[in-house]
């Protein structure tokens, strides 16, 4: 399947972007160090029914900022997509958005509920809604300090640490999700992908998980919008934070939360599974 890549500019920085595939538009948000690579296999299975859509976030692999970096916010990405969205499709499109990806794509209904005509937000990572909101508001204070005084290696182990997730936390950052699923030695255009993914790092502990961590959705605007909104958890993931968070923001909505195949990064451990379950939510949108 052939595959288009294109850049975007959008408001302090450049968007990478690649297209696949015919019929109508899906949007797929990646979250934490991901970048347009991880969703390849998911992209791959859903091309002969989609023009699939995937991207870099900006201050991530080759989407740079116009500047230096600097604290991220969650509508600033929300608008990111929605430009992107706006370049590619010509009228509502389908999003799936996984983790901070998932947070992203729910702020874009909020925002934009128009471009959207059903999401999928599989184990967003709103950890500002669990009960224990004072342990949390902690745990960022510690990724905050770990970073400034030793950098990537103390900010990651302190944010992985809170976690306790066997899948790999935000985005799953074990690389289990990476779509490429070949055995062996990796060839070079992964080595590649795990390079940008070990840069990326930085960038997401140091610039996005404090800021996201903190940001809470729309709740109102989520209600009142007329976008079909999904919300899926891993059927492997119960009690890690993500999944409960998904389970209680269901609840605010009045809607029930669906399970998926899979922990947090079901989307490339089992893309033939996960592909089949999110046409089949699609399909009946």
């Amino acid at each position: 399947m052939e595959t288009t890549v294109r850049t975007l500019d959008v408001p302090g920085a450049t968007l990478h972007y690649e297209v696949r595939g015919s019929g109508p538009v899906l949007l797929l948000i990646c979250g934490g160090i991901y970048d347009a690579a991880g969703y390849a296999g998911l992209a791959g299975l859903l091309a002969d029914r989609y023009t699939v859509v995937t991207y870099d976030r900006r201050g991530n692999s080759r989407s740079p900022l116009d500047g230096p970096p600097e604290p991220q916010r969650v509508d600033v990405h929300a608008d990111d997509a929605s430009r992107l969205l706006a370049e590619v499709a010509d009228g509502p499109a389908f999003v799936f958005g996984n983790s901070s990806g998932g947070q992203i794509a729910l702020e874009l209904v909020a925002r934009h509920p128009g471009q959207v005509r059903a999401l999928v937000a599989h184990e967003p990572s709103l950890l500002g809604l669990l009960p224990d909101t004072a342990h949390w508001e902690s745990v960022f204070s510690d990724v905050e300090r770990a970073y400034r005084d030793g950098g990537v290696g103390p900010a990651m182990a302190a944010f992985g640490a809170a976690l306790g997730m066997d899948g790999g936390g935000d985005g799953g950052e074990d690389g289990e999700g990476d779509g490429h699923g070949a055995a062996g030695a990796p060839d070079p255009e992964m080595l590649e992908m795990f390079a940008r993914f070990e840069k990326n790092t930085d960038f997401f502990v140091g610039y996005e998980v404090p800021t996201f961590g903190r940001s809470l959705p729309d709740l109102d605007a989520l209600r009142a919008s007329s976008t079909r909104i999904v919300l899926a958890a891993g059927r492997e993931s119960a009690g890690e934070p993500p999944y409960e968070a998904t389970h209680i923001l269901a609840g605010r909505l009045g809607i029930k939360a669906e399970t998926y195949p899979g922990d947090h990064g079901g989307f490339g451990a089992e893309a033939e599974a996960f592909a089949a379950r999110l046409d089949g939510t699609f399909t009946a949108s």
